[in-house]
């Protein structure tokens, strides 16, 4: 085994791992680009459940790192940042839908409630 082996599962759970990863694909899946700002409003939408600024800058700069998002600066006025998916995240939706359809397929059997304000809605 090569030193650049690595089991596929570990590589998913690396890039996409994490508590608001996942969450943060789902704001930008509408390709839309957003502001810092605008995700954390997103992300907090849920009161059980609030992102720090330092999580955010974090989760923030691993899935750029990792190609997933775009990190673009306007030098205007106000300096402002936007994010949005790259041609990687882009590539990686239909994975996180069947996935997200997968997990409303185990909720129902499980008499849970799937409701997202985010990614998923029916």
């Amino acid at each position: 085994m090569t030193e650049k082996s690595l089991c596929p599962l570990k590589f998913l759970a690396k890039t996409f791992g994490g508590k608001w990863k996942l969450s943060i694909l789902c704001i930008l899946a509408d390709g839309q680009s957003r502001r810092y700002s605008a995700i954390k409003r997103r992300l907090g939408d849920n009161i059980t459940k609030t992102i720090t600024n330092t999580m955010l800058a974090k989760s923030l700069r691993e899935l750029e790192a990792d190609g997933m998002i775009n990190r673009k600066e306007y030098d205007e006025k106000i300096l402002h940042v936007e994010y949005s998916l790259t041609e990687r995240g882009k590539r990686a939706l239909p994975m996180l839908t069947a996935a997200a359809e997968w997990a409303v397929n185990e909720m129902n059997f499980e008499k849970l409630n799937p409701r997202c304000e985010n990614c998923y809605s029916k």
